[in-house]
């Protein structure tokens, strides 16, 4: 057996990631103990959760009155605390929703909630101003700061965001002689001039913390280290500039700046990433507490995009290293992602985003995200008072193997984090006398030195699956059709003799621009040689084209978040005579991100005919008809005023490009979310009683030949009582025959246990907010819970054995006891949640062990809530 420098014993486990029955043996030997423990912090924990909530749920909201730092944490009237931030962005969701989300997020342990201040959707003409709707900002910080919680305002003004333009209205870049984010005196002035009245807004309504408001922390700028360097000197001088003009704003809380390693004083540099509690360097002066402003708990996606994932238990082991080092708030970037409604999104992301938050698109809890982050807060919050007055060690057993503990001597405070950093391997570390098993890439958190409360990497909780069922009572559809017209150079708004810069053009008023010309051809112009056929190659600089050469449509081409550029190269048939070329040039969001945003272009750039008798035909200087937007816009179609103006017909047995579909459909069941899946359509828009919903884009595959996006979101507060309109722009010539209104749930509810998992003996379960040790169950256990009000009507799957695959999707080994599903039924039918303990005895009836050379056997439980 090997020792340390430090003399601490080290087992290295060889039997896999789970552990060895022999060691479970020993902890149920302490289980007791361990029980007795856990519920005198279970009686804590609750009281000190009733204690903290039943303010903000009776109209006593919180109120700090001072906030300061030093290198420690963060000083909320003078009492030290350390903060789970959660970001929930109120332009991504309705005020519906907010409620929910914000409850939701309570629940789940974060006591801030972080938000990004939207330029764009504010002032999207310059001096007209919206607050209104889902951009009612002081109406969210106002119903956060009534869920007891506090708030971090990042007002940027750039954010960055996957939102479009980066949070910057598109009139700033028409200002003469403006460089976005630089020492520009232009960009200075309107960026002052938005941020000061912000601020003097938040203010106003006494929403900063020595006011008695929620904000407790804001941001300016953000990540602007990443093109600093493209600025040169220019850089240098407006991150100066920035801090200088935040701070001036004397708000009476801290300035952060994320991800800038030159923060000037007094603001705070805040990490971004994955794994701030191992990559972050640290504040830029010792007196500065260490903030992480956003732990990734997924990917956003962009078209082309597969699934992105990012697991709980490595989200919960990033949280808990952070604290264990010294960190003072964590913040999850999304905590909820929601929707990119209309046309929100930057350049190619979709309309949904952070879907893998731990409350996905819907504000539905995803588990085990939400509990297992919920339990790591638990954890943390009980050795809140070693973490902030203890003194820290560390002591390094080797290269994977680490103790940190917090403890002040001559009193009982003592917190204690084991760490195996190991990504193959488990181990045993010898800790104060005591063995301590360690799965692999795991933390074992122990608020008393003594006993293990939680680890990163074993999820008691349980899991679920999203589920999207068609309404039975929403598809009843009467598809009509309205055709947009292809125009050719005759009556266009605007001309000139190239074309136009397609930014430019539209203004962010639309995502399309048609673009006309023609040319003749006489009879020596055309190919000779048989079989020939000329082909139209268009340049552009993005970022999507439907072309059509004398009305027929000739194909589509577009490009990609990561190249905007494209070619399109068609086979087209010309006439001796006049032709005519027609390109719908379209947007799929702003750029936002980069260094001279204001210097990005998009649209076509050069147009020439090729395979002429007489060569390349050139047409990009061949004098071009513009028109901005789409007729079907003007008319407003997608309301009820303007769809009357409109000459609908029957669907057409061979679709169209280029066309407006309506129909009207029934309020769906039931008062959870609604979805709309795209099957069969291809690229366009979605309206549901006039509300843009945003983009959708199923013929954009990815790398796994499936759409990137196919269900999107329809908030209930957009319907109707009874009867809604629905109305889809589609740019391919495909029709609505596959549409799909559904409701959203996560009714499926799952568990996976293993007889190798020791941490489940001793072990608390999540129920309603607080902790229960399992006192009645000897061993580990399968517990199943339903929404507040569901009971479980049906056991989907049940297996004792070696069972395969995930929540909604499990499958059968080649071991499994015929009696799992009886047994499982007999305890969980009709129960709104039931535990199920995993005792070999129990489902071998027969009295003889099942598959005795499977040595260790899981438990798999798929059930339905309603």
């Amino acid at each position: 057996m090997e020792k340390s420098a430090s003399g601490h014993l080290l087992l290295p486990e060889k039997g896999g990631s789970r552990g060895s029955l022999g060691f479970l043996c020993k902890l149920r030997k302490m289980t007791t103990r361990v029980i007795l423990f856990l519920a005198l912090l279970s009686i804590l924990v609750a009281a000190a959760h009733a204690r903290g909530h039943h303010k903000g749920r009776h109209g006593r909201h919180l109120a700090a009155q001072n906030v300061t730092y030093d290198g420690k944490s963060l000083f909320i009237d003078g009492r030290r605390e350390i903060l789970f931030s959660g970001s929930i962005h109120y332009t991504r969701s309705t005020p519906q929703i907010w409620p929910d989300l914000l409850d939701k997020a309570r629940r789940g342990g974060l006591n801030v909630i972080q938000t990004y201040v939207f330029w764009n959707a504010h002032e999207p003409e310059q001096g007209q101003f919206n607050f209104q709707g889902n951009y009612d900002l002081v109406r969210f910080i106002k119903l956060v700061q009534a869920y007891n919680m506090f708030v971090t305002l990042r007002v940027g003004p750039f954010i960055q965001a996957e939102w479009n333009h980066g949070g910057l209205p598109y009139w700033l870049r028409e200002v003469p002689g403006i460089i976005f984010r630089s020492d520009n005196e232009p960009y200075k002035n309107y960026m002052q001039g938005f941020v000061t009245k912000i601020i003097q807004m938040m203010k106003d309504e006494k929403l900063f913390a020595p006011q008695g408001g929620p904000i407790i922390l804001a941001q300016i700028e953000n990540e602007y280290n990443h093109i600093q360097l493209a600025y040169e000197e220019k850089g240098d001088s407006y991150v100066q500039w920035a801090a200088n003009m935040a701070v001036a704003q004397q708000i009476g809380v801290p300035w952060v700046m994320c991800k800038q390693r030159d923060a000037p004083d007094p603001v705070i540099n805040a990490c971004n990433g994955r794994h701030c509690g191992d990559t972050f360097s640290g504040p830029n002066k010792p007196y500065k507490p260490e903030i992480w402003t956003e732990n990734w708990t997924a990917q956003y996606r962009v078209y082309g995009d597969p699934p992105s994932r990012r697991s709980a238990e490595d989200i919960a082991f990033s949280v808990a290293r952070f604290f264990s080092k010294g960190g003072n708030l964590v913040n999850y970037y999304m905590y909820h992602g929601g929707t990119n409604f209309g046309r929100t999104s930057s350049a190619f992301t979709t309309t949904r985003y952070y879907d893998e938050a731990p409350l996905d698109e819907y504000g539905l809890q995803r588990e085990p995200k939400w509990s297992h982050l919920r339990d790591v807060h638990k954890a943390l919050l009980l050795c809140r008072k070693a973490i902030l007055g203890g003194i820290p060690t560390v002591q390094k057993l080797n290269e994977f193997y680490e103790i940190r503990t917090y403890e002040r001597p001559g009193t009982d405070m003592c917190a204690a984090f084991l760490t195996n950093n190991h990504t193959i391997e488990p181990a045993t570390i010898n800790f104060r006398g005591v063995n301590y098993y360690l799965p692999p890439h795991s933390i074992s958190i122990l608020p008393d030195c003594k006993t293990v409360v939680f680890n990163t990497l074993n999820v008691v909780s349980q899991h679920n699956s999203r589920n999207f069922e068609k309404s039975p009572a929403a598809n009843n559809f009467q598809w009509e059709m309205f055709n947009e017209a292809t125009p050719t150079t005759k009556k266009m708004p605007i001309y000139q003799n190239i074309p136009a810069e397609l930014y430019g053009l539209l203004k962010d008023t639309t995502d399309y621009a048609w673009y006309t010309t023609s040319f003749e051809l006489c009879q020596e112009d055309m190919p000779l040689v048989p079989g020939v056929v000329p082909v139209l190659r268009v340049m552009s600089l993005g970022h999507s084209m439907v072309a059509f050469v004398n009305g027929d449509i000739v194909g589509t081409g577009h490009g990609t978040h990561e190249e905007k550029s494209f070619e399109l190269d068609r086979p087209v048939q010309l006439r001796v005579g006049t032709n005519y070329i027609s390109l719908l040039a379209s947007t799929v969001g702003l750029p936002d991100s980069g260094a001279y945003m204001e210097h990005r272009f998009a649209g076509p750039k050069s147009i020439t005919i090729l395979g002429l008798n007489k060569g390349p035909l050139d047409l990009t200087a061949n004098n071009w008809g513009h028109s901005v937007g789409l007729k079907g816009e003007g008319m407003k179609v997608f309301t009820e005023e303007g769809a009357l103006r409109a000459k609908w017909k029957p669907l057409s047995p061979v679709p169209r490009p280029i066309t407006w579909y309506k129909t009207r459909f029934a309020t769906p069941e039931g008062n959870g979310p609604v979805a709309i899946r795209m099957t069969g359509m291809g690229k366009g828009l979605i309206w549901v009683n006039g509300q843009n919903i945003g983009r959708h884009w199923m013929t954009f595959l990815s790398p796994l030949g499936q759409p990137t996006q196919s269900e999107y979101h329809i908030p209930r507060s957009y319907l109707n009582p009874l009867d809604n309109l629905l109305v889809i722009f589609e740019e391919e010539g495909v029709a609505p025959n596959q549409v799909e209104i559904l409701n959203v749930n996560r009714d499926t509810i799952c568990s996976f246990i293993s007889e190798s998992d020791p941490a489940n003996v001793n072990s608390w379960v999540s129920r309603r907010g607080n902790f229960h040790p399992i006192v009645d169950v000897v061993g580990p256990a399968a517990t199943l819970e339903c929404e507040t009000g569901k009971k479980i009507v049906a056991v989907e799957f049940a297996s004792f054995g070696n069972p395969t695959g995930n929540c909604g999707g499990y499958s059968l080994g080649s071991c499994n006891a015929a009696a799992t599903q009886q047994i499982v039924e007999q305890q969980c039918l009709g129960q709104p949640t039931c535990t199920v303990a995993l005792n070999r005895a129990v489902f071998n009836q027969n009295g003889a062990d099942l598959c005795p050379d499977l040595l260790v056997k899981d438990l798999a439980i798929q059930a339905r809530c309603s």
